[in-house]
């Protein structure tokens, strides 16, 4: 059964400049954005239309990424002024918490370890941060690790381990693991031959889909290490690739339905689903869903709501978000 994309709502987000990056809440009912002009918005519904319930301003310069703790009380984000501010939920609004330093230039992203106690940062200096939250809030780092040689893009948990994955510019991607309070690098995935902007995990955690420059999405599985050694194993078990016409920023699994959506350069949202029929041993995506012209310049980020199957979200360097929903094709 073919499938459509519609759109639900377009929003300006952030005007006369990029709208970067969009994130959920966990109950689905708010969510974030961040963009060039410096400013978070947070959106949220009223009646049929999102609307925007506030704005915050704490960044010198732009804001790449923004992320919801999982109890959805405090938001993270990552600014190219080079640090990571934390807000509170007060009533209604949002206050600045506290502003976390030390990266030496921009921090590219930010995210939450399922538990809520840890939290992970990125930055073009080449290393990734993580952090410890106690029960006053206080934020203290724990460890740097420098497994990269470039710049790193994104970083992302594992939806139940405290797992850490990590995408760079130097074409790799990483898997980092606690070990006696010191967290290493355990696996270096190679696959892709540009940059790898984004990472997601799939709801069950034994699949990880990554997306490059290089104009493909892979598909890492994690097998059983036989060797008996410590280090975890994870081998590419799918590319997709001629779907996309320029790089690819995006890459976002649905937890609830397990497809997979990604943001594109050349200005398309597309929508991949996984093949049931096929071999076991063989991982098949199709391409289940695209709007050609999602948005009217590059799209930065998708992001499906965490509650409501099939209602997506993406961003543009035009300064919106659209949000759309997936449905099935009755033409």
């Amino acid at each position: 059964m073919k499938e459509a994309l519609s759109l639900v709502q377009r929003l300006s987000a952030h005007p006369d400049s990029r709208c970067w990056f969009v994130s959920w809440n966990p109950t689905g009912t708010l969510f974030a954005s961040c963009g060039g002009d410096k400013a978070i918005r947070i959106w949220g519904r009223e009646g049929d239309s999102w609307i925007c319930k506030s704005v915050l301003h704490q960044h010198q310069r732009t804001v790449r990424k923004v992320a919801w703790s999982p109890c959805g009380n405090y938001l993270a984000s990552a600014s190219f002024d080079a640090t990571t501010c934390i807000w509170k939920k007060k009533n209604d609004d949002f206050e600045s918490l506290t502003v976390l330093e030390g990266h030496e230039n921009e921090v590219k992203c930010v995210a939450w370890a399922p538990s809520g106690n840890l939290l992970a940062t990125c930055s073009r200096d080449k290393s990734v941060w993580v952090w410890e939250v106690d029960e006053e809030d206080e934020y203290e780092c724990v460890t740097v690790v420098n497994s990269h040689t470039q710049d790193v893009k994104h970083v992302v948990w594992h939806p139940t381990q405290e797992l850490l994955a990590s995408a760079s510019y130097d074409n790799n991607i990483c898997i980092y693991k606690d070990e006696d309070d010191d967290w290493e690098c355990r696996a270096t995935l190679q696959g892709h031959t540009s940059t790898v902007w984004s990472l997601s995990f799939d709801g069950t955690g034994q699949r990880l889909a990554s997306c490059s420059d290089d104009r493909t999405v892979k598909i890492w599985k994690e097998y059983p290490n036989e060797s008996g050694e410590g280090d975890l194993l994870w081998k590419c078990v799918c590319t997709l690739s001629g779907y996309h016409g320029r790089t690819v920023y995006d890459v976002a699994w649905c937890p609830l339905t397990g497809a997979l959506a990604t943001a594109c350069g050349d200005d398309a949202v597309r929508v991949f689903k996984e093949d049931e029929s096929a071999n076991p041993d063989q991982l098949v995506f199709s391409l289940a869903a695209q709007v050609t012209k999602a948005h009217s310049q590059d799209v930065n980020c998708v992001a499906w709501n965490p509650q409501e199957p099939g209602l997506l979200a993406s961003c543009s360097d035009n300064g919106e978000i659209a949000l759309w929903r997936i449905q099935e094709d009755s033409t």
